[in-house]
């Protein structure tokens, strides 16, 4: 049994230290807060160890600490509205914390995400922060693929309208609808693997 044990243990580190720091940037992504993405994930990972015989044994496991990450950070917003006014009211300061040429584009992004209702906000990071297939972004959250496509359509459109009075100049008119989406500097923000070269050819939709 000492062994059964050990083995456990063994397998939930390896797990815990491969992935982490991919679970906080989730949560940081879907919350806007990097002090309780780091709560998030580890609140994830305890209740990930409580049921670890069942989720070493499912199909998917790091889809299915995703999906909890989720769960977790839906919870967190549905129940701090003041947070998020502090929050929002954070980010209308963002001025005062800008010491880069590239933090402007960062803040207004992330600004934006955080506007976005939960479940399009969670496809798109999904999607084009973690570079997963619609098929593993719907295992994550518990939802169809279709609704995946239909989401994210729609969460990147509502980014793009967010973020066009600040990237487009005043006397000049978007190139396409789709212009926001396909820019590789937004997908380079959001942190997506491989995205800006498959951002910067004009042969797929984007979701």
């Amino acid at each position: 049994m000492g062994t059964v044990g050990d083995d456990e243990t063994a397998a939930f580190h390896a797990f815990f230290e491969r992935h982490y720091a991919e679970l906080a940037r989730l949560a940081h992504l879907l919350t806007g807060e990097a002090d309780a993405a780091d709560d998030l994930a580890a609140d994830a990972l305890v209740a990930l160890w409580r049921h670890w015989d069942r989720v070493r044994g499912a199909e998917n496991p790091v889809a299915y600490a995703r999906g909890v990450v989720a769960n977790l950070a839906r919870s967190r917003i549905r129940s701090a509205v003041r947070e998020r006014r502090r929050i929002a009211l954070f980010w209308s300061h963002r001025s005062e914390h800008v010491d880069g040429p590239d933090v402007p584009a960062v803040l207004d992004l992330r600004e934006a995400l955080q506007r976005l209702p939960f479940r399009k906000r969670a496809c798109v990071v999904l999607r084009h922060a973690f570079d997963l297939s619609e098929r593993d972004t719907a295992a994550a959250l518990g939802i169809s693929v279709g609704t995946v496509k239909s989401q994210t359509s729609r969460g990147v459109a509502e980014l793009e309208r967010l973020l066009a009075p600040r990237t487009a100049e005043p006397d000049t008119v978007p190139a396409g609808p789709r212009a926001g989406a396909q820019d590789p500097g937004a997908a380079r923000i959001l942190g997506a693997p491989a995205q800006p070269a498959r951002a910067g050819t004009r042969t797929g939709r984007g979701v």
